[in-house]
């Protein structure tokens, strides 16, 4: 069997993601499922479609801009429409950013967009959640640049929340109940000579 023939669409309406079984392994840890984001990431419709499911759950939180990270650009702009014309952010015109990563996986912003950082509240925006190690690096670098961090949201959460902060995610471990992330040395798969199907980041999976 391909490892492609393994996927599965997950979803409700016009949102949706495919869900794969194996091993696979991440830069810090290893997951036994692989959750393809690319449709929300990458369609138009989808990404307004999810925009508005995520609008409605930060609606109540005043934001000035939004950090993109792992790809989430479309679905930020949608976002930020959203945002913009209804509830508490009415009216708001609301910034959208992605850091730069520096030679030491630190993010970072240039001079000419610090100030949409700088004394402003933020909601940063990834595609997944596994362990909150991504978004613990933007939560230090809004703390580096003066910004302050309001809203988590994401695709895909298997954590509730990061530092006190909800994470407010589409899709939870409510629909992928038996997912797992372990660290390398960890790895019970791994341990029992399951060979790893594919290294994965935010921009999708290269198979071994």
């Amino acid at each position: 069997m391909y490892m492609e023939d393994r996927l599965k669409i997950i979803g409700s309406g016009k949102v949706s993601i495919g869900i794969m079984p194996g091993h696979f392994a991440t830069n810090h840890s290893h997951v036994n499922f692989y959750v393809d984001m690319t449709s929300i990431k990458t369609s138009c419709k989808m990404a307004e479609e999810a925009a508005q499911e995520l609008a409605a759950a930060v609606s109540g939180t005043y934001i000035d801009t939004i950090v993109c990270l792992e790809g989430t650009e479309i679905l930020a702009a949608f976002l930020a429409r959203d945002l913009s014309q209804s509830g508490i952010n009415k009216g708001s015109d609301i910034s959208l950013v992605t850091p730069e990563t520096n030679s030491v996986n630190q993010m970072i912003f240039r001079d000419n967009v610090q100030k949409k950082i700088w004394g402003k509240k933020v909601l940063v925006l990834v595609s997944s959640a596994s362990t909150g190690k991504s978004i613990n690096r933007a939560y230090e670098c809004m703390r580096y640049y003066n910004g302050q961090l309001v809203g988590i949201a994401a695709i895909f959460s298997a954590i509730d929340e990061v530092n006190g902060i909800k994470v407010n995610a589409i899709f939870t471990e409510e629909d992928l109940p038996h997912y797992v992330n372990y660290l390398p040395g960890e790895c019970p798969m791994c341990a029992n000579g399951m060979k790893v199907d594919a290294l994965i980041n935010s921009f999708g999976y290269s198979k071994l």
